[in-house]
């Protein structure tokens, strides 16, 4: 599946130690999964699962789901191996779809891991001040193809409080969303910690659709039915959209510019959103 088109509504971390738990992710209704090295993985256990993280990604078939691994940072006493391990992989036919680089602050992170991994996509961990003042750059890498909010670890640098509207996190949303944006990028929506407030993560999940983000990065696979259904396009959307198509289609033959829809102008900018969700409604359907 093209990266144009595959779903990201979900994007699920698994700890790379865990196997159970990356054996279960194969039936997961997940659209992604992060495969963690780094924050779910504990110091005497990052050996062992750059080892079986390997192996699984090379023996194991987890479907349409995007694979993506997260190493540790090149700065760290274990990042090195982890993009060497994976390098390594990768070349001998481990399925991964991406490398996922933390704490990027700029795009120097990026080229540090891309000199070691040729041939493989890389997403950005958005979790600093100094990475949310250099979005730009960062979503201007050649090799990036998306980004990852990482909420949590901004709020502990910026001191904030949680609020359910997550105004303090406003302004570096924005920023990553504008930077993926206008670099054609896929970026994901921060975590959700509270695994069981169905109700609290489906706001949040609302809201970052809203924004337009792609999906949201959960901690929980009992979070994924929540996110899946958040950021599909709803039936009534779906409706609107062909109807949108059809009446401008029918204005053109007229030889007219615009149609009408439900009381409201529809112009050439809303059949190229119009036909995205049509497209997305597609990509879902077809992953089943």
């Amino acid at each position: 599946m093209s990266q144009a088109v595959r779903p990201y509504r979900s994007v699920l971390y698994i700890p790379g130690s865990k196997e159970r738990a990356l054996e279960k992710a194969m039936g997961l209704a997940a659209d992604a999964i992060i495969f963690d090295l780094e924050d779910a993985v504990a110091i005497d256990e990052k050996a062992n699962a750059r080892s079986l993280l390997a192996r699984v990604l090379t023996e194991w078939d987890f479907g349409p789901r995007a694979r993506i691994v997260r190493v540790n940072g090149l700065d760290t006493d274990w990042g090195q191996a982890d993009v060497a391990t994976f390098a390594t992989a990768i070349a001998a036919g481990a399925k991964v779809d991406a490398i996922l680089v933390p704490k990027v602050n700029g795009p120097a992170d990026l080229d540090a891991v891309a000199a070691l991994v040729p041939g493989v996509a890389l997403w950005a961990m958005m979790e600093t001040a100094e990475g949310m003042l250099n979005a730009a750059a960062i979503a201007a890498h050649p090799r990036l193809e998306g980004m990852v909010m990482g909420t949590n670890d901004l709020a502990k640098e910026l001191g904030s409080r949680f609020r359910p509207d997550r105004l303090a996190m406003q302004a570096g949303l924005g920023l990553c969303l504008l930077a993926a944006k206008a670099q054609g990028r896929i970026v994901i929506d921060g975590v959700f910690n509270a695994f069981k407030d169905d109700e609290g993560l489906a706001v949040e999940c609302e809201q970052g659709r809203d924004m337009g983000f792609d999906g949201k990065t959960l901690i929980h696979p009992a979070q994924l039915e929540v996110a899946n259904r958040a950021f599909a396009p709803s039936e009534a959307e779906i409706a609107l959209a062909e109807r949108q198509i059809a009446a401008f289609e029918e204005a053109e033959r007229a030889g007219q510019g615009v149609a009408v829809v439900d009381g409201r102008i529809v112009e050439n900018l809303h059949i190229v959103t119009a036909k995205a969700t049509l497209a997305k409604a597609s990509a879902i359907a077809a992953f089943g």
